[in-house]
């Protein structure tokens, strides 16, 4: 193969983009097969980071997802949500038992304190969970005896399917707590707090996915309660995943399961005012572009991973072209380091690096 063939393969499995002037890629990367979509990843910095999927398994890279170590298969598991606190304390959500075929595991939520190598299953005071889609995490600053500190606070919510839950802890996962959001909604797909107090969480209205409608809930005082700032008016939708930016500017991905395939129409719902207020933007017309992941890097330029493929934009989502993201591509996760320098990874039935 010529020098000019290879840069022309490269190419089919690369999409490019501009950051801030310079040229960016989606890469594939290796990882071991996998049949259906992978749910989330997570990293800590460049070269630290975790993947899950449905097989039970958690997966850890040292060099940037150059190379993956199995470090937890455990049968009858389906790992739906990772997010690491540092190198050390992370946790693992699951999406529990009678939605997936195969999943006997009705713990909810496993944490490890050795960065992945051993894992225990977590206590938590309050109602039984089922099941977990999402976790985030807000570190706050505040003054420790005349020094910078962090109070690190963990939100998980879930699930699909329902019922809908939300797990907290405000000692960085030492403790946690439960609750009930069935009277708020009846599925819970993702949350993003802008800080201990503020954030959004992405839900449906009804269990019957027939009867549901997507739907958005902001919450002030940490997810004590929540207030409906966002619903759709059709049937069979969902939302799914959230990206914030900025402060201001937010985008929630909309699913829609209408078996009718006339139904084209692919819509995204965007903020410009913290969550007050949403609209919805076209994605694309295209019946089997079921929307899942997004991640943006700035408020204009962000990206969307469909059923089939993935789009980006560069203008606040006024237009989207299609890229390859892979398939099913479920979360799009984007960091910037503390020089500025802009990275992120992306999961479904593929992992890619930015």
């Amino acid at each position: 193969m010529t020098k000019l063939h290879s840069i022309a393969a490269l190419l089919l499995f690369t999409v490019t983009s501009t950051v801030l002037g310079q040229p960016t890629v989606w890469k594939p990367l290796t990882t071991e097969p996998y049949a259906g979509k992978q749910d989330d990843i997570a990293f800590i910095d460049k070269n630290n980071g975790w993947y899950v999927n449905g097989y039970g398994k958690i997966f850890h890279t040292v060099d940037g997802g150059s190379t993956w170590e199995k470090q937890l298969e455990q049968k009858g598991t389906f790992f739906r949500t990772i997010a690491f606190v540092d190198k050390n304390i992370g946790f693992a959500g699951t999406v529990g038992t009678d939605y997936f075929p195969n999943v006997s595991d009705t713990i909810p939520l496993y944490g490890t304190k050795d960065g992945g190598k051993t894992w225990q299953s977590v206590s938590y005071k309050g109602p039984y969970v089922k099941g977990l889609c999402a976790i985030d995490i807000v570190k706050e600053q505040y003054i420790n005896h005349g020094n910078i500190d962090y109070k690190t606070h963990i939100y998980a919510v879930g699930r699909v399917g329902s019922p809908a839950n939300m797990m907290t802890s405000h000692d960085g996962g030492t403790t946690w707590t439960s609750h009930s959001m069935n009277d708020d909604c009846k599925m819970l797909f993702d949350i993003k707090m802008l800080n201990k107090n503020e954030g959004f969480a992405a839900a449906a209205t009804h269990e019957d996915i027939s009867q549901s409608n997507a739907l958005i809930l902001k919450t002030t005082d940490g997810g004590n309660t929540w207030k409906k700032v966002y619903q759709s008016n059709r049937p069979f939708e969902t939302t799914w995943k959230i990206a914030f930016p900025t402060p201001k500017v937010g985008y929630v991905t909309i699913q829609s399961y209408n078996p009718d395939p006339s139904v084209k129409q692919q819509r995204v719902a965007k903020t410009t005012d913290g969550g007050v207020t949403w609209t919805e933007i076209n994605l694309v017309e295209e019946s089997q572009a079921r929307e899942f992941g997004i991640g943006f890097i700035d408020e204009n330029h962000g990206f969307v991973g469909t059923l089939n493929s993935g789009f980006e934009t560069t203008d606040g989502g006024v237009t989207w072209q299609k890229i390859d993201l892979g398939r099913a591509c479920n979360k799009i996760r984007i960091y910037k380091d503390e020089q500025g320098t802009i990275y992120g990874y992306a999961i479904g039935v593929n992992v890619f690096k930015l």
